[in-house]
């Protein structure tokens, strides 16, 4: 009878400590939503652009909208970041006309998160231009870095943006 009430008293308390930790993908995900709000930066090669963030969808979604002089206004690439289950996804709407979608791995800090290619839709063949892989480096509360890694061909371009909180 005692090993019955110990064997139950440890499954209580398992359970009790499950629903109280949170998964570290959720934790990226709120670390993600403190981004909400305009961003100003450059890109590698020095050009000025801006990033938007912002909370829809009852804050289970946060859309990045990428803007730069050279899209003029009606190329600007989106980027939506919600949580599935226990895992962060981004889904990206391309200039390029496919949405590729990427699971994040993240660092022990969490605030490196590496969004790596899972599947896309209107992909017609795998050596389509399409981005791969995304990067983002949460660095402090005002400044973070994306690095947005295309392939075309088996050939890789990778920008980097810096980013600072507008003012």
């Amino acid at each position: 009878m005692k090993t019955l009430r110990t064997a139950i008293s440890f499954a209580v308390l398992l359970t009790a400590l499950a629903a109280v930790a949170e998964p570290t993908s959720q934790k990226s995900f709120d670390m993600l939503k403190t981004l909400s709000g305009a961003w100003e930066g450059n890109n590698a090669q020095g050009q000025p652009l801006e990033v938007s963030y912002r909370l829809t969808a009852g804050g289970s979604a946060l859309m990045s909208e990428i803007m730069s002089s050279e899209m003029k206004g009606h190329d600007n690439m989106i980027s939506m970041f919600h949580m599935d289950n226990d895992r962060l996804l981004l889904t990206h709407y391309c200039s390029t006309g496919n949405q590729p979608r990427m699971v994040a791995s993240l660092s022990p800090d969490g605030k490196t998160m590496t969004f790596d290619f899972l599947d896309a839709t209107n992909l017609s063949t795998p050596k389509t231009g399409h981005m791969n892989r995304v990067i983002l480096n949460l660095v402090d509360a005002n400044h973070h870095t994306e690095e947005w890694r295309f392939i075309q061909n088996e050939k890789e371009i990778v920008e980097l943006f810096d980013l600072h909180r507008k003012s």
